[in-house]
């Protein structure tokens, strides 16, 4: 089936959605009559509107980096023609304002205080300052998993080069998609040791899908730390970035010491922005890496500065970007942490039951929502990752494969800008490529 042929046929089953509904919206351009007021987010055709996608092409792959929906675009191009037009000035005159707003819209967010965290420019830097300016005494070591990230991995063993950490790896699963929260916590929790200092996990995985229970994992080091002295208690570092917009969490309801994010996928922040939150705990433990800059917003002595504000890394950055990571906070909020959830669970389970009905479909993640999210990783019959992602392409439908790791999937992220119609075409799609 040729991309004309596939697009036209597939339009004739498109409808309208709204929040709480499961019926379905047409592929129009989304920006074409201007896109509404951010009060006005009252149904997902509305929330689609602030997007500037492509009108021929169908968006599954939000994993990636965002569009920007308009507050966002908007606030970018403020603070972008400040600095063009005044940038020393715009700067010491907005800056202290401007700084505090983003960790504040970021504690709201995440019921977190603002002071606890640092601000980066990926996951990859943030994964990258944290666990290589961890304090390890000798003797004590890095557990992680199989499952990781690339990145995650890569930090982890640039630290052990130059420093001689040790490093154990162990495999969490073999079989994703009949993976249970419990095997999961059993496997990593008996995997802790006495000389096991910090636990390093990815919330979701990007590989299969996967969904750590993190705050079960949390508990039971609780359990484990209780009968250690402080300075042995494990410490569970957690790579958050595919769960930060797509979940209804607090930080609190994970449980963990240490979190880090990108901002500029599911929350659709602008590219080249990310946080870390630590607790006490973690703060108290950790070197920065690269010299900040905070006190020059901040206007107070360097001896007088909290422990995260030394975690950011200094210099100068996109500042456009980072400032108006404020309003990505607010745009997830006002349509309300419980709507975005509940709809991209909706949108994800729809996709999960289309591909488990297809006998030429290896669906890898799990039906579970409690052990999935956002992110749906396949294999076709007879084609390689890669050359299902070629051939969905030339239907006009944009998915990915998994970084480098020990398998390889397609993976297709039905996301808040996308509809249940579209999630149909797609399946239609991979069903056609039997």
């Amino acid at each position: 089936m040729d991309r004309r042929r596939f697009m036209v046929r597939a339009g004739t089953m498109l409808g309208t959605a709204a929040i709480g509904g499961v019926a379905t919206s047409p592929l129009i351009a989304v920006n074409a009559a201007g896109a509404q007021a951010l009060s006005k987010l009252s149904d997902w055709d509305s929330v689609r509107g602030q997007f500037n996608l492509a009108a021929n092409k169908i968006n599954m792959s939000c994993y990636w980096q965002a569009s920007h929906p308009k507050p966002v675009r908007d606030a970018i191009e403020e603070h972008r023609r400040g600095l063009d037009e005044c940038p020393s000035e715009y700067y010491e005159d907005n800056a202290p304002r401007l700084e505090a707003a983003v960790r504040a819209a970021a504690g709201e967010y995440l019921a977190a205080r603002p002071d606890d965290f640092a601000m980066t420019e990926s996951t990859s830097q943030g994964l990258g300052t944290i666990y290589n300016g961890l304090k390890l005494r000798p003797g004590q070591e890095i557990l992680s998993t199989e499952q990781e990230h690339i990145v995650t991995k890569n930090a982890l063993r640039f630290r052990a080069e130059r420093m001689g950490t040790p490093v154990r790896t162990i495999s969490l699963y073999d079989h994703s998609a009949s993976v249970t929260e419990d095997g999961l916590v059993d496997i990593l929790i008996r995997a802790v040791s006495p000389r096991t200092r910090i636990v390093a996990i990815t919330w979701l995985q990007s590989v299969t899908g996967v969904k750590m229970p993190v705050k079960r994992v949390a508990q039971e080091l609780e359990r484990i730390n209780s009968n250690r002295a402080e300075e042995d208690q494990a410490l569970l570092c957690v790579d958050g970035v595919h769960g930060l917009g797509v979940e209804d969490f607090t930080i609190p309801d994970l449980g963990c010491d240490c979190f880090i994010a990108g901002c500029h996928k599911w929350l659709f922040g602008p590219r080249g922005t990310g946080l870390v939150w630590g607790n006490a705990r973690a703060w108290k433990n950790v070197i920065p890496i690269i010299p900040g800059n905070d006190h020059l917003w901040r206007h107070r002595p360097e001896d007088q500065l909290s422990p995260a504000a030394w975690m950011t890394p200094g210099g100068f950055h996109a500042f456009e970007h980072r400032w108006a990571l404020t309003e990505a906070f607010r745009f997830h909020m006002q349509i309300g942490k419980a709507k975005v959830a509940a709809r991209i669970h909706e949108l994800n389970t729809q996709c999960k039951e289309g591909l488990a009905k297809m006998p030429h479909i290896n669906l890898q993640t799990p039906m579970s929502n409690k052990l999935s999210a956002g992110m749906i990783c396949f294999e076709v019959a007879g084609l390689t990752p890669k050359q299902t992602v070629a051939r969905l392409k030339g239907l006009g439908i944009l998915a990915s494969t998994t970084p480098p790791y020990k398998y390889e999937y397609a993976r297709v992220t039905p996301s808040l800008w996308n509809t249940a119609a579209e999630v149909d075409t797609t399946l239609q799609a991979i069903h056609s490529l039997s």
